[in-house]
């Protein structure tokens, strides 16, 4: 089920204007049909649910990705990192080399801020293995905060590639970690002051800020791991619109039905907490740090028990089933439709502090 979008401003020209997050999916396919020139070296180009491209370099493949940072300014450059990094490591890639656009607010940029940023890409670079090669810096008017964005390349052996497409009808689905893991350090980054108000512990307030590092929104090494010890379909990281989106996303890319069990996703403790008090629903969160695995049922144990070795928690969630099958969650009472969630909750939550914001100014003025 897709939620609706509310189109409740118009442009300058008279159409409507589209909404914080993400495009919705019929507009999407529509834009990707302009693709340039072809390429015979393209083996993957832009399709929805795939989050990196791949290039045939003849004994291997290139593998590219870019991803922006909007959504925080407190520790970007490293955040830049591991998002970009996520993404390629589902394809079985490792990546190689970074190349960095950074946007920095006017008025509100010192040099000593800038070199923080670049420090923090650096250490995260050198954690992961990976070579800074270049990019572009600007101070720029009209924005509030830093807006950075990574453009990541990495390689891998062609037996290696594995795509968010690739999933085929009767895989099991995993879960890796659980939810929402980026939403929950978010949430009590930009929302500390509100927390406290609702009677949260200080301790528990840094538990959820820490989330960024325990359990950690890199999927790298689950990625790795993965590959390395069972036969995979599929990878895919969900991240804008939660693992709800990311499972849709998984079944378009690989023209498939998915059920899940509701009960069966592991939402972390502070993430539900948090959720509850502020009205958001976990499966909608943005969701760095999951990692949603498709691969044949025989394959399952052998993965699940080598997880169990690395301490990483996995769960099984589902299933993946024909398409005419539709998208469904059950839970011990019913059976719905997959919600979609094209707005994350987080830009849900944030843009209504930002129009409460902008209404005390007016009150004000």
């Amino acid at each position: 089920m897709l939620i609706a979008h509310h189109y409740d401003m118009k442009s300058s020209s008279g159409s409507p204007r589209l909404p914080t997050g993400k495009l919705a999916p019929e507009l999407l396919a529509r834009l990707l049909q302009y693709q340039g020139c072809a390429d015979e070296r393209v083996v993957l180009g832009p399709r929805i649910g795939e989050d990196a491209a791949v290039i045939d370099l003849g004994d291997r493949y290139l593998v590219a990705k870019t991803d922006p940072i909007t959504f925080v300014s407190e520790e970007i450059g490293w955040y830049l990192v591991q998002v970009n990094a996520n993404d390629l490591a589902t394809t079985g890639a490792t990546p190689r080399w970074l190349l960095v656009t950074l946007l920095l607010p006017e008025k509100k940029t010192t040099a000593q801020r800038a070199e923080a940023i670049f420090a923090q890409i650096d250490a995260a670079c050198r954690e992961l293995h990976i070579a800074v090669v270049g990019g572009h810096t600007e101070v720029t008017a009209g924005l509030g905060r830093p807006i950075a964005v990574g453009h990541l390349l990495g390689e891998v052996a062609k037996e290696r590639l594995v795509t968010t497409g690739g999933a085929q009808v009767g895989d099991d689905l995993l879960l890796v970690k659980g939810v929402a893991i980026e939403a929950t350090s978010i949430i009590a980054r930009e929302k500390g002051k509100e927390l406290r108000r609702r009677g949260l512990s200080e301790d528990f307030i840094a538990r959820a800020r820490n989330y960024l590092c325990d359990p950690g929104i890199s999927v790298v090494h689950a990625a790795r791991l993965a590959v390395d010890s069972a036969v995979i379909h599929a990878m895919h990281d969900p991240t804008e619109g939660g693992v709800a989106t990311g499972l849709h996303e998984l079944a378009t890319a690989s023209g498939a039905g998915v059920w899940v069990e509701r009960e069966a996703i592991p939402v972390l403790p502070e993430c539900a907490t948090l959720c509850a008090e502020l009205g958001l629903n976990p499966l909608g969160c943005i969701a760095s740090g999951a990692l949603l695995i498709a691969l044949p049922p025989e394959q399952t144990p052998a993965l699940l028990a080598a997880y169990e070795g690395a301490g990483i928690p996995c769960a099984r969630i589902g299933q993946v089933t024909l398409a005419s099958q539709g998208r469904k969650m059950k839970s011990r009472t019913d059976t719905t439709n997959l919600l979609r969630f094209d707005q994350d909750e987080i830009t849900r939550l944030l843009e209504g502090d930002r129009e409460k914001h902008r209404g005390t100014e007016s009150t004000e003025s």
